[in-house]
């Protein structure tokens, strides 16, 4: 039994929390979060009511008749869950992954960007 488990937890990846910038502009909310080594098809974005859920899975392999003699990078899984602001305009959010780093934007509803009153003389 114990020789199962310790295969099980072997064939686990470690599970990291992937650095995060989160810039508001007044169009929106630009998160950028580096996700080295992972593929498009290895990333999963999940919009919920209130949360947004970041997974991905990094695996280093050598391609072609290449062989790692040194390799500090692994493979992992990345996860992050972040909490939105009720101005985030949910049916317009954005997500772009471009030489390890996902651009996701949030963008403000119409309602919450700011904008200037007329004044009106009386």
């Amino acid at each position: 039994m114990d020789n199962e488990r310790t295969q099980t937890e072997e064939r686990q990846l470690p599970q990291v929390i992937p650095a995060t910038d989160i810039l508001e502009k007044e169009d929106g909310f630009h998160i950028f979060m580096d996700l080295p080594g992972v593929d498009k098809n290895d990333l999963v974005i999940d919009l919920n009511d209130e949360e947004i859920s970041i997974r991905a899975t990094s695996a280093q392999k050598p391609r072609g008749d290449v062989r790692f003699t040194h390799s500090e990078f692994c493979s992992c899984q990345y996860a992050r869950t972040l909490t939105l602001s009720s101005v985030v305009d949910r049916g317009r959010i954005r997500a772009v992954l471009k030489n390890g780093v996902l651009d996701l934007f949030l963008p403000k509803a119409e309602e919450a960007k700011p904008r200037r009153i007329e004044i009106q003389a009386g």
